[in-house]
């Protein structure tokens, strides 16, 4: 969570919370409410922190920038090592020329130093950019997003193949629809004309959302939640229902087309 903990919620609770309930991976970004998500996890990670595989992000693309930044991250999180550090955002209009001696160099440097176990990239504005970046550099992994609504189609049908040729490590993202959450039975449909948020005529059960992309070949699902009553049912769908078959996710993706 992005926001400052209330007297309604805190954020290192809910963390706290999903860690005992056996979620182990912590995904954030110096962006997300201005470092603040990171200062809230960097209060469970003072003192659990080898319980958990840490990721976060940068969006610099300058060598000098990243760096600083990833320095900025590693103290909000209160540690000295990631496991895994992300290029973060591909643009539709990506300028790659300049990665290789801005941010890719710092990625392989911290990478060499052991300050991070992996480097990945997100993005989820253009699987066709998405595919051009595994394409021209040397990623672990890729976070990006896979739903049932048809603009996510392209990273299902393009980009995934791709990752899986690579043997990258493959994640998924907007399991929902966005922050927004339009997508999960039960919370407010909003249409967001951008690429950012997703929203479909008709909403599913969160449980089948889950369902929908653990039916992927993938390697795990960042699944954004709000509430401390959202782990146990995250949770169960994960462990105790089956994920959608082919047949099953395409009924899913016609119903919200």
């Amino acid at each position: 969570m992005k926001q400052p903990p209330t007297e309604q919620l805190d954020p290192a609770e809910l963390a706290n919370a999903a860690l005992d309930a056996g979620i182990d991976y912590f995904d954030t970004a110096p962006s997300y409410g201005a470092g603040q998500s990171e200062t809230n996890y960097g209060r469970v990670l003072a003192t659990r922190r080898k319980e958990v595989f840490l990721a976060t992000k940068t969006g610099d693309r300058s060598y000098d920038g990243a760096m600083k930044e990833v320095e900025a991250s590693l103290k909000r999180l209160r540690t000295d090592r990631l496991d895994l550090l992300q290029l973060h955002g591909v643009r539709a209009k990506e300028d790659f020329t300049k990665w290789d001696k801005g941010v890719m160099r710092a990625l392989r440097k911290l990478k060499e130093e052991k300050v991070t176990r992996f480097i990945g990239v997100t993005g989820h504005e253009s699987a066709d950019a998405m595919c051009r970046a595994i394409e021209l550099f040397d990623f672990d992994t890729i976070l990006t997003t896979f739903n049932p609504t048809p603009r996510r189609r392209p990273f299902e049908e393009l980009l995934l193949p791709l990752a899986r040729s690579k043997n990258m490590g493959i994640l998924a993202m907007k399991v929902m629809g966005g922050g927004y959450g339009s997508l999960a039975l039960g919370n407010p449909i909003k249409n967001d004309p951008i690429w950012y948020h997703d929203a479909a005529p008709r909403q599913a059960k969160a449980e089948t959302l889950i369902r929908y992309v653990l039916g992927l070949p993938i390697s795990g699902a960042v699944v954004g939640m709000s509430a401390i009553e959202h782990v146990p049912v995250n949770v169960d769908a994960a462990r105790s229902t089956r994920p959608l078959n082919a047949m099953q996710r395409e009924k899913l993706q016609a119903r919200m087309s």
